[in-house]
C-alpha cells in the first residue's frame, strides 16, 4: 500500500471509484418506492412523451437505516441548492412538508 493511501485512511477518507460505463448515468423523471421489513426499494423510471409503458432504469435496494440516512441528505442537499439558487417550484403542487406524516394542526 502506498503512502498516500495511507494517509487516506488514516484521516478517514475513503475513495470510490465511477467506473467509466456507470458516469453517465441514467436520465429518470420517475420513483416508485417500496419497502419491506427489512429493505427500501427505489426504482428509477423514464417516462417519455408517447411512450405507454415506462422502463425502469436503476434499481436501488437499501436498508431501512441507509435509507433514512439518504433521506437526510437529499434534505441537506436540497437545502443547500434552494439557498445557492432560490426554491425549486413543483407545478401544480401546494405547499407540504417532507415529513412522512401530515403535520397539521394538534387538537385535543
Amino acid at each position: 500500500m502506498d503512502n498516500n493511501n495511507n494517509q487516506n485512511q488514516k484521516k478517514g477518507q475513503m475513495q470510490i471509484e465511477l467506473p467509466q460505463n456507470i458516469a453517465q448515468g441514467e436520465y429518470a423523471n420517475f420513483a416508485v418506492i417500496t419497502h419491506s421489513s427489512s429493505d427500501f426499494v427505489l426504482d428509477f423510471a423514464r417516462m417519455l412523451p408517447g411512450v405507454p409503458k415506462m422502463q425502469v432504469k436503476s434499481r436501488v435496494i437499501l436498508a431501512p437505516e441507509h435509507a433514512k440516512r439518504l433521506l437526510m441528505a437529499l434534505q441537506e442537499n436540497i437545502m443547500r441548492y434552494e439557498r445557492e439558487f432560490g426554491k425549486i417550484q413543483i407545478p401544480n403542487q401546494g405547499e407540504r412538508t417532507i415529513a412522512p406524516f401530515n403535520m397539521g394542526k394538534g387538537e385535543a
